[in-house]
């Protein structure tokens, strides 16, 4: 992960969660969301500014591995940090830790490309880059 990192704490609903109480694989994605909207948050950007300063960061790639299964209440850990692939290219990567034991139950990644207004490829603001490295 990236020097700067970030911590989402999320306690599992039960909406998330299948008829035997394990959360619903695609909840994984929203929680990554979650995280890295917190993240951005805590570097002192966050969506509503970078789509004002006239950036977008669209998901272009996403990936998720389950080792254990999260449960209905559990209390979960997303931790998250970033790191630039190119000029334009963001990839965030997250570990999904069971705060009770530790356990790490996920890990994934999604990378975004940054787009202008015109939905051209661009650069990152360096303030923003500076999150990254």
């Amino acid at each position: 992960m990236s020097p700067v990192q970030s911590t989402s704490r999320i306690r599992v609903r039960y909406a998330e969660t299948d008829q035997m109480g394990v959360v619903y694989y695609a909840n994984y994605f929203v929680w990554f969301e979650v995280a890295r909207t917190d993240l951005l948050r805590e570097s002192g950007w966050n969506y509503r500014e970078m789509e004002s300063d006239g950036f977008s960061l669209p998901v272009i790639e996403a990936h998720c591995a389950y080792l254990q299964s999260a449960k209905y209440d559990d209390e979960i850990e997303v931790r998250t940090g970033g790191e630039m692939l190119s000029a334009v290219r963001v990839q965030f990567n997250y570990e999904i830790v069971r705060a009770s034991d530790g356990a790490t139950l996920a890990t994934g990644s999604t990378v975004h490309a940054t787009l202008d207004r015109a939905g051209k490829p661009c650069r990152l603001p360096a303030r923003v880059r500076t999150v990254f490295t």
